[in-house]
């Protein structure tokens, strides 16, 4: 298993505007790759802890053949935030100096709205992953869908993998998260939770261990914060491949509709 990232790198060379959608205040950014990326900052929030499950989710759903945009990972010099007027924003990037995490932008995206047919296996496809990493934010408050070029786009995955947020205490018990149910109650796709069930076996097979280790991989080291133990960022990445894991050699957190 790598030690270290493999996204491609690239230092931003303008912050362009802020996103005023939640709480974590991500901004549009230019790099010196001469991409546009959403930039989602480790200082905010929940820390980098956000930017690891959005690497790893990201990484799931291009291995079961969903759209999630390319990810990179962004350098912010702290000279940047001197030209910034709005000081949450300026307090912001200086927190945030060092690695962060960009998701590629997409221009001319239209935000999910029910309108257009989805194909039930596609959705059903976007109700395992969902499931299977505890994703609670994907409701009609907040999609967290794109339309781009006629396709389905997944984005914003912080919201999953909640196991590691109680890390800090300590690595917990891997079997408590693959028992964990989950619930479609409130997913903007849930229509198709009967379609699940058929996709169950193609998506498990192609999430091996070795390609969640992989997924995992891409992970920056930097983002991977020592716990009680897990004090090394092989262990730390470890942990990861052993939650998802277990969560995948389980059938109980499956939704209610889902189990054929």
């Amino acid at each position: 298993m790598t030690l270290s990232s493999v996204l491609p790198r690239a230092s931003v060379t303008r912050y362009v505007t802020p996103l005023r959608e939640g709480g974590s205040l991500p901004g549009i950014v230019e790099a010196d790759d001469l991409g546009t990326y959403v930039c989602k900052f480790r200082g905010a929030g929940q820390g980098p802890r956000v930017l690891v499950a959005e690497v790893i989710v990201a990484g799931l759903a291009r291995r079961l053949g969903l759209r999630t945009p390319d990810l990179v990972v962004l350098d912010l010099d702290p000279e940047i935030a001197r030209y910034e007027a709005d000081e949450e924003v300026q307090d912001l990037l200086n927190a945030s100096t060092g690695l962060n995490l960009g998701v590629d932008f997409l221009p001319g995206a239209f935000g999910f709205d029910g309108e257009d047919a989805v194909d039930p296996i596609e959705a059903a496809s976007v109700i395992w992953l969902d499931a299977l990493t505890a994703n609670v934010d994907r409701s009609w408050r907040n999609p967290n869908l794109l339309w781009w070029q006629r396709n389905l786009w997944l984005i914003d995955h912080g919201a999953s993998l909640y196991f590691h947020h109680s890390w800090p205490g300590g690595i917990g018990d891997p079997a408590r998260f693959a028992a964990q149910p989950w619930d479609v109650a409130d997913h903007v796709l849930g229509s198709a939770v009967g379609t699940v069930g058929e996709v169950d076996a193609h998506l498990r097979a192609l999430l091996t261990d070795d390609v969640v280790a992989e997924v995992v991989g891409e992970v920056p080291e930097v983002w991977l914060d020592p716990v009680p133990g897990a004090e090394t960022p092989l262990e730390l990445r470890s942990a990861y491949v052993e939650f998802l894991g277990a969560r995948l050699r389980s059938d109980a957190w499956l939704p209610t509709g889902a189990r054929t």
